[in-house]
């Protein structure tokens, strides 16, 4: 059947797929504009698997917390390319995901996927879009934290995102505090909140390269022990968030500074997200 400019035009519309796409989904149909945007659909699902091996280094971290900020979800969206990744269509669906992990609370990445967003889960709106961009298009990473203050940072870009969760607010005005703290964890990248938090491979690891360099310095077996652990120590303060010196004043640790706002500040959790 002979199809219009005017139906190529209105498909184009509904879909924001380009014009020649368009007509053919449309000649293929026979005009029927569902059956059009199903074929439109599985080019992109096309896109999506032909893609599937690109890297994607690019594009934006998302972020919300509630009302009383007791609570925050983080997505990381990512695409190929930093023009993609700053398109208004991209930049949408990043914030639409984000909604939906806020409101459905998903336990993982594939449970979001499956989440609807209007008719369409999520892992089919993704597609959609590959296929009207034709990038590989992909949520990364998707956090939660909650605590007595959850405070949002999100780095120049917002390619880096951190939510901090703080405890022993005390009826304190912690926003400023947690921004700080966010940024911190953004610059030095902490490996946990304290050396309790500190997973027994890293430390077995830490040790285990402590006694070999005591050792290759010649040091007396009988101290290899002792020196590893004066290694270790000196990683937890390098490494551990709270024993970190604060980036904005060095002569302070983080949770010197905390103490500093509000006595018994502390941080319960973070979570630092970056794309790429």
């Amino acid at each position: 059947m002979a199809i219009t400019a005017k139906e190529v035009n209105k498909l184009r519309q509904m879909t924001g797929a380009g014009m020649m796409d368009c007509k053919k989904a449309l000649v293929e149909a026979d005009g029927d504009f569902e059956k059009a945007i199903d074929l439109l659909r599985k080019k992109g699902q096309k896109v999506s698997a032909s893609r599937a091996d690109r890297e994607t280094t690019e594009g934006s971290v998302f972020v919300k917390t509630n009302e009383d900020h007791t609570q925050g979800v983080m997505v990381a969206l990512s695409c190929e390319t930093d023009f993609v990744g700053k398109n208004e269509e991209f930049v949408k669906l990043g914030e639409q995901i984000l909604d939906v992990a806020f409101d459905k609370k998903p336990s993982d990445i594939e449970q979001l996927k499956a989440e609807k967003i209007g008719n369409l889960t999520v892992a089919e709106k993704i597609t959609e879009l590959i296929g009207k961009i034709g990038e590989k298009i992909e949520i990364t990473e998707f956090v939660t934290v909650s605590g007595d203050a959850v405070v949002p940072y999100i780095h120049a870009g917002s390619k880096l995102g951190v939510l901090v969760a703080l405890t022993g607010v005390n009826g304190t005005d912690v926003t400023d505090a947690g921004k700080d703290v966010g940024m911190q964890i953004a610059a030095m990248n902490p490996v946990a909140v304290d050396e309790s938090g500190v997973d027994a491979e890293i430390v077995k690891k830490e040790l285990e390269i402590g006694k070999e360099q005591a050792l290759a310095e010649g040091k007396p077996e009988n101290i290899v022990e002792k020196i590893a652990q004066g290694k270790l120590q000196k990683f937890y303060k390098d490494n551990t968030l709270l024993k970190q010196q604060f980036v904005k004043d060095s002569s302070i640790t983080v949770q010197d500074y905390l103490n500093s706002i509000t006595k018994g500040l502390s941080v319960a959790s973070f979570k630092r997200v970056s794309i790429g």
